[in-house]
């Protein structure tokens, strides 16, 4: 296995493999022979092999530089010149280091630009969609859609001239060799030791994506330049080329940097073979779940050199079949969705057809906006449930009213306005009735234990029964409100329900005393005087009759029984006619009375429970319907 060695007048940078808390240094390999990259201490030689047959090295300085080998410390900012020799991939220089080529860090100037129409639309939906939402659902609920805006704000302040597009496949699939392929030199090493490669590898057609290759965390040892004049010069300008590990690797770290890489690029084209095309580990981990990202993926039939022609056409046929299975729309007839192409990366076939649909995509500068589109589209997928309700949501009138009414019935207002009914009947009966039946009543109330006033057991037991009136007066309306909605809002609405019943029982409580009818006596109606005085005048007959009766018996008066006697009976039935009478007149306004006392209970009760319960409510409900709204946006059911 050959190390890294110098193409002729080159000199090779070693690499410094330092973290912010130390310092290393490196020596520079001399031209023409085999550069050896001398760290701190330690070696982990990354092999690319070199346009000329030779092979360049590097190395991480220590076991804390290979620990850390995706952050290096000092990682390439500007990409050295071709040096003139036909076919030599050339290192990209470190800055500051000799032996490299320092230049201005271009690449880290804010020069990606705003995201436009839609798309900036729906990122600050989704940015408002989570601040609403913190509160009310888990964080690791919010994870993606927090990732998908760090993503975009990163994205944004880096280069727009650039599309990075990953190739990515399975052992032995060919990734390497398209790789060198389309940068028309030998950089990615090929063979048939597996893995063969180990670290993402990078190829640039253009300055300036430094920024790029930094927070993809590909050091500067590994970024390559394509080949000087060559075909694809021109068309393939702004091309981020990257040549990912197997993402079937039996290294495991290798797998985690294929899917680190892949949420970072702005395309991706996935090489498959004839024997592994339907792999079951490529579609459903990879294929499956990035379905929604179809505009922004190519998929290429690799060794077709391997099969016959009839062939060839009939497992193409089947991989179109599965990536339909899968969900993922192919670009067809006009239509945008995926690009499937066979190729042979060794023979050269449709390698020319496969650079120029790279260089049309990479032409029209729309990559990256149209990668972060799909991602809030999957990360709208993946929140669906729990900002979309099964149906319509809110608290009818109807619920309205029957917390209401159970809010009355516990406070007791129809109770209240019976009693307040009853104590106008009474004193309309106190002033208008015979004073003889209001000496019975008085003597009978004397004779009850108490004066008729309720037991306290009994006020204890109506304490209690309100108390669980109001309770299930408001998990009823609680439930109400929360039928329909997704499982995190629902269960907001029941906990502001909760939170404001606190006290509720409480303040029904100091209502029923200060909102029930007023102390004093009653207002009197017009006939009410007149009504005094009728039966003041029975009374006065009566005795006036009895009076006469009397001084006849006792000789006082002259004899004749007749005429006492029906002035006593005129005033013994005429007391209880006007009794009766006012009964009779005093049934309608102790009814309003009644009813005036109950309006004013039910009001305060309604009104205490509104502010306690159905505005916290209320506020939830309209979150949940701004964030509703807001998930619209992002889903682009707007658009």
């Amino acid at each position: 296995m050959s190390t890294l060695t110098d193409g002729p007048g080159e000199t090779g940078a070693g690499e410094v493999g330092a973290g912010r808390a130390r310092a290393g240094k490196a020596g520079a390999g001399t031209a023409g022979g085999t550069g050896g990259a001398s760290g701190a201490g330690g070696a982990d030689t990354a092999e690319v092999t070199g346009a000329n047959g030779g092979t360049k090295g590097g190395a991480n300085s220590g076991a804390e530089g290979a620990d850390r080998r995706w952050d290096d410390g000092l990682i390439a900012r500007h990409a050295a010149g071709h040096n003139g020799v036909g076919g030599v991939a050339v290192t990209v220089g470190v800055e500051g280091i000799d032996g490299g080529t320092a230049a201005p860090a271009d690449g880290h100037q804010p020069i990606g630009g705003a995201y436009e129409g839609p798309l900036r639309a729906r990122l600050d939906a989704l940015r408002e969609l989570v601040g609403l939402s913190r509160t009310r659902i888990e964080g690791t609920t919010l994870a993606e859609a927090g990732r998908v805006l760090d993503e975009a704000s990163t994205r944004q302040r880096l280069s727009s001239r650039h599309t990075v597009v990953a190739i990515a496949g399975a052992t032995g699939s060919g990734k390497s060799t398209l790789f060198n392929a389309l940068a028309e030199v030998p950089i990615s090493e090929t063979g048939l030791r597996r893995p063969t490669t180990s670290a993402p590898i990078a190829c640039v057609w253009s300055e300036g994506a430094a920024g790029l290759l930094d927070r993809l965390a590909i050091p500067g040892r590994l970024r390559r330049k394509p080949l000087a004049g060559g075909d694809g010069d021109e068309e393939l300008e702004g091309l981020v080329l990257i040549d990912l590990p197997d993402h079937d690797s039996a290294v495991v770290a290798h797998r985690d940097q294929v899917d680190r890489v892949l949420a970072l690029v702005d395309a991706v084209i996935w090489v498959v073979d004839p024997e592994k095309y339907a792999d079951a580990a490529l579609h459903e981990r990879y294929l499956r779940p990035l379905a929604g990202h179809a505009e922004i993926t190519f998929v290429v039939l690799n060794q077709i050199d391997r099969l016959p022609a009839d062939a060839a056409d009939q497992v193409l046929d089947d991989l179109r079949r599965l990536l339909d299975e899968d969900g993922m729309a192919l670009g067809e007839h006009g239509e945008p969705g995926a690009t499937v192409l066979p190729i042979s990366a060794l023979t050269g076939r449709g390698v020319g057809e496969l650079r120029g649909e790279i260089g049309r995509f990479v032409q029209e500068r729309n990559a990256a906006a149209r990668r972060l589109s799909a991602d809030v589209d999957a990360a709208a997928a993946r929140l669906r449930s729990v900002y979309v309700a099964d149906g319509r949501t809110g608290l009818s009138e109807r619920s309205r009213d029957e917390f209401a009414e159970r809010l009355a019935g516990a406070v007791g207002a129809v109770a209240t306005g019976e009693a307040a009914e009853r104590e106008w009947l009474r004193n309309a009966g106190r002033a208008c009735g015979t004073p003889w039946l209001r000496l019975w009543r008085w003597y009978e109330r004397t004779r009850t234990p108490g004066g008729g006033a309720p037991r306290a057991e009994v006020i204890v037991e109506d304490e209690l029964t309100a108390r669980q009136r109001v309770e299930q007066a408001v998990r009823t309306v609680a439930d109400d409100a929360a039928a329909g909605l997704p499982r995190p809002w629902a269960q907001a609405v029941r906990e502001a329900a909760v939170r404001g019943a606190v006290g509720l029982p409480e303040a029904l409580d100091e209502l029923a005393v200060t909102a029930g009818p007023p102390s004093g006596r009653p207002s009197r109606p017009a006939w009410w005087p007149a009504a005094v005085l009728a039966q003041a005048a029975m009374t006065l007959l009566q005795i006036y009759g009895g009076l006469w009766l009397v001084g006849q018996i006792i000789g006082v008066l002259d004899p004749g029984i007749v005429p006492p006697v029906l002035v006593m009976l005129g005033g013994i039935v005429g007391g209880p006619l006007v009794e009766w009478a006012c009964a009779a007149a005093a049934r309608g306004p102790a009814r309003r009375y009644g009813q005036d006392a109950e309006r004013r209970l039910r009001e305060a009760a309604a009104g205490c429970g509104r502010a306690k319960v159905l505005d916290p409510i209320a506020a939830e409900l309209m979150r949940y319907r701004e964030v509703r709204e807001q998930y619209s946006t992002v889903s682009g059911l707007t658009r």
